[in-house]
């Protein structure tokens, strides 16, 4: 049989990212990036599968043996995650497969590359961490294509000119310049939409609350981007890491790009998924209403083919317009997810840059629900100027916004944001392992404020959670919002406790 050219991994590590929640809470989407980079080497001509580990909820052994199943000249483990900051934590599944791949004989001689958020902004220390091959700084097309393209992966000569690589030569890590992104104008020639059918279209779910409007059905269940990348500077933010110079050894925090794909082209992605008949949508963009004369024109696209779709997707308030709502729901778009982040003006502006403490929060939330648009608020505690008051400010935001769905995280220094360097410049504590970033770990460890330790931060956290979503306000809004079959789903949910080591369990 012919060697396969390359073969994408998405790793899977859910049991130890959300402990108990991973049995049906949370969601399983499909890896967008591993899918658009498979799509773009089948173009070039490379053979390409790609193994989903997390939907095929395969163990560390489970997966060795798949990838060994397939004879392939090059591996690449694509870490990215549900969410920009999942990329780190997502690394755990990476290392535990790539221990079996590296340290047992059979595996041994495979070529393995790194790829992804977490791998683009500390490249170094993913080469002297993990026993890969491989590191690719950037995007990843470029560099792939590249280093499929040399005719021995294992001369230094020919690995020196392929962009975005790092690498060993004479017991050293050595690394390329990066590579250059690609351009607003090539994205659909050179990333031409999703590998679908490579992809495990029946395994997939949205989470709990996007089925919320869509009597409680979570699959089937797609995701996809129109666009890339985020032009806002938020602190506490990683994903702008493989789209500039977002490295520790070559930071440029403000080289971030933001590009889309045209929506003539885009909707085609949209006729892909409803031919699939898949409802639940999941447009994972950064910031998808953002540029008016993009998303209301793929709005408009959805609308014109009367399609039935569950979409949800990301907004910031001060991007959300009354004018366009109209538009959004007509289109299908049933869920905003609002970056609101902190209750108190001094905290927020601390970490988010633009006119955020201009608008008012709370008159807009009332608007986009008027429009019949449901909201998922998403909030962080533990932000560098957080206190106990200014976190109990927030939860107290929260409780009167009374958004049909709530995420509380605490603040991470994630690898890629600048969060990290003042961390690393500033010799904060940071978790020693992959799952200490994971908002729903054991080892889950935030980073401590200027005036209250890590511990404290997990603890008002949990708290906050168990305060919402017990709220009798809140729980007689979903059952006469949703019916009580919702309301049931969210007391049970509210069941799960998860352990915390700094909490001492």
């Amino acid at each position: 049989m012919k060697k396969l050219d390359i073969l994408f991994v998405h790793p899977n590590a859910s049991e130890a990212i959300y402990q108990g929640l991973s049995k049906n809470l949370s969601a399983i989407e499909p890896p967008i990036w591993a899918a658009l980079l498979a799509q773009h080497t089948r173009n070039k001509g490379f053979s390409t599968r790609i193994l989903d580990c997390e939907a095929e909820q395969f163990s560390p052994k489970e997966s060795a043996d798949a990838i060994d199943d397939v004879d392939a000249k090059l591996t690449v483990f694509v870490v990215y995650g549900q969410q920009p900051s999942a990329s780190t934590q997502n690394m755990q599944g990476v290392h535990d497969v790539v221990e079996l791949l590296k340290n047992t004989s059979l595996y041994s001689d495979r070529k393995l590359l790194l790829t992804g958020l977490h791998p683009s902004a500390v490249s170094r220390l993913t080469m002297q961490k993990e026993k890969v091959d491989f590191v690719c700084q950037g995007e990843g097309p470029k560099t792939i294509v590249g280093l499929l393209e040399v005719s021995d992966m294992e001369d230094p000569e020919e690995l020196k000119n392929v962009r975005g690589l790092w690498y060993r030569a004479d017991n050293k890590i050595q690394f390329t310049a990066p590579a250059p992104l690609i351009l607003q104008h090539e994205l659909e020639t050179e990333l031409p939409g999703m590998a679908w059918d490579l992809l495990p279209m029946d395994k997939y779910r949205t989470s709990n609350w996007h089925a919320m409007s869509n009597d409680n059905n979570r699959e089937p269940f797609a995701s996809l981007y129109t666009s890339l990348g985020c032009p806002f500077k938020c602190s506490f933010c990683c994903i702008n890491a493989p789209f500039g110079n977002n490295n520790v050894e070559n930071w440029d925090y403000g080289r971030n790009k933001f590009r889309y794909w045209n929506p003539d082209f885009i909707i085609k992605e949209f006729d892909k998924i409803y031919e699939m008949g898949i409802r639940n949508v999941k447009i994972a963009d950064e910031m998808f209403v953002l540029n008016k004369h993009h998303f209301l024109e793929v709005c408009n696209r959805i609308i014109d083919r009367n399609y039935d779709f569950n979409i949800w997707a990301y907004a910031r308030i001060d991007t959300v317009k009354e004018e366009y709502l109209e538009v959004l729901k007509r289109a299908g778009v049933n869920w905003l997810a609002l970056g609101i982040e902190s209750g108190n003006k001094i905290v927020r502006k601390d970490v988010v840059k633009g006119k955020f403490t201009e608008v008012n929060i709370k008159d807009l939330v009332k608007k986009i629900q008027d429009a019949g648009i449901n909201i998922i608020g998403n909030y962080i505690f533990g932000l560098p100027e957080d206190t106990e008051e200014t976190m109990q400010e927030t939860l107290d935001m929260a409780v009167e916004l009374n958004c049909e769905f709530a995420n509380f995280y605490s603040a991470m220094a994630y690898p890629g944001s600048k969060l990290y360097l003042d961390a690393l410049r500033e010799g904060w504590d940071l978790p020693d392992n992959y799952l200490g970033y994971s908002q729903h770990s054991y080892e889950m460890k935030p980073l401590p404020t200027k005036h209250i330790s890590s511990a404290d931060v997990v603890r008002f956290r949990d708290e906050a959670f168990n305060i919402y979503y017990k709220n009798k306000k809140y729980l007689s809004y979903i059952k006469n919002k949703f019916g009580k079959d919702t309301h049931d789903s969210i007391v049970k949910m509210t069941e799960h406790k998860l352990k915390r080591k700094l909490l001492g369990d």
